[in-house]
């Protein structure tokens, strides 16, 4: 399972879903998710039952969504801060090399940090900025 990290608050908030027990069943539910329609599904179902998403559920429904993109990918971690996202590879990461080499030779704010580490430096104030050049980092690698 890929660690996925967008430095925002990632959860449930007590006065959105105020019963601990839904909240944890919803995290355990999150979690096991498998494919996008089941996330849209608990997405549905969370705006049915508590109205409208706060910030940090928001958040939290997009890391998920994260980590299942980017699982195909061999991605053991995943970092999207305000002003890089880095990318830790496992072992068996289905990457070409030559793919990344070229990404780093062809964009100066490409950067390899260790073997198994792609760093790329750019400005992303928000979570959803972060999620989209995310994105866009996983379609140039494919």
């Amino acid at each position: 399972v890929s660690e996925i990290k967008l430095h925002a608050p990632a959860l449930l908030p007590n006065d959105y879903c105020s019963d601990v027990q839904e909240r944890l069943t919803l995290y355990k539910r999150l979690a096991n998710c498998e494919g996008e329609d089941e996330l849209r599904d608990i997405q549905e179902e969370l705006i049915d039952r508590f109205g409208e998403m706060p910030p940090q559920t928001r958040t939290l429904l997009e890391t998920h969504r994260l980590r299942m993109l980017v699982k195909p990918y061999g991605v053991a971690k995943m970092e999207a801060s305000e002003n890089q996202i880095s990318v830790q590879f496992d072992a068996s990461a289905p990457i070409d090399p030559m793919k990344i080499i070229g990404l780093i030779q062809s964009k100066r704010n490409y950067k390899l940090a260790g073997q198994d580490k792609l760093k790329v430096e750019s400005p992303l104030p928000d979570v959803a900025l972060r999620s989209v050049r995310v994105k866009e980092l996983l379609r140039e690698l494919h």
